[in-house]
């Protein structure tokens, strides 16, 4: 049964759960922020005034970045593509929600950030963009030394 597990739950899966789950989290998120594909709601200007109101940026400057933060880094996070920038960036945006907004939600970013964690230390696993960008890509190295040298 060990072995079963071991196979169906290789790393790989575990992380494309993860890429997927954290992203859905995100991403709905970002969706209640905006009417139809690119405005973003007067109400989320509002949040971003009052409830979620941030130090050092301004409302409106940080109402943008974290609406698109929160389509532009779960949309790499499902294909795999650059998986651990995008995970650090979420992982970056839950700590300021944490410190700044919902300081007693603790035990909900701690969740997010398991599911970031190891997608920022292992990447996004073998069925991933990335890993299949690393498969098809040729080293520098081996192309360069393929190419006959003048014997002179």
């Amino acid at each position: 049964m060990t072995r079963f597990l071991s196979r169906v739950l290789q790393p790989g899966l575990q992380l494309l759960v993860a890429r997927l789950g954290i992203a859905s989290v995100f991403f709905l998120s970002g969706r209640t922020k905006v009417e139809g594909l690119f405005t973003i709601k007067d109400t989320t200007y509002e949040l971003f005034r009052s409830e979620y109101a941030l130090p050092l940026i301004p409302p409106d400057l940080a109402a943008q970045l974290a609406t698109v933060s929160e389509h532009l880094f779960p949309i790499l996070l499902v294909l795999g593509l650059c998986t651990r920038p995008a995970a650090l960036a979420l992982l970056g945006m839950t700590a300021v929600i944490e410190i700044f907004v919902y300081p007693d939600a603790w035990s909900t970013h701690l969740s997010w950030a398991g599911l970031l964690l190891p997608l920022l230390a292992q990447g996004g696993g073998a069925w991933s963009l990335d890993a299949w960008l690393r498969r098809t890509s040729r080293p520098l190295s081996r192309t360069t030394s393929q190419i006959p040298r003048n014997k002179t």
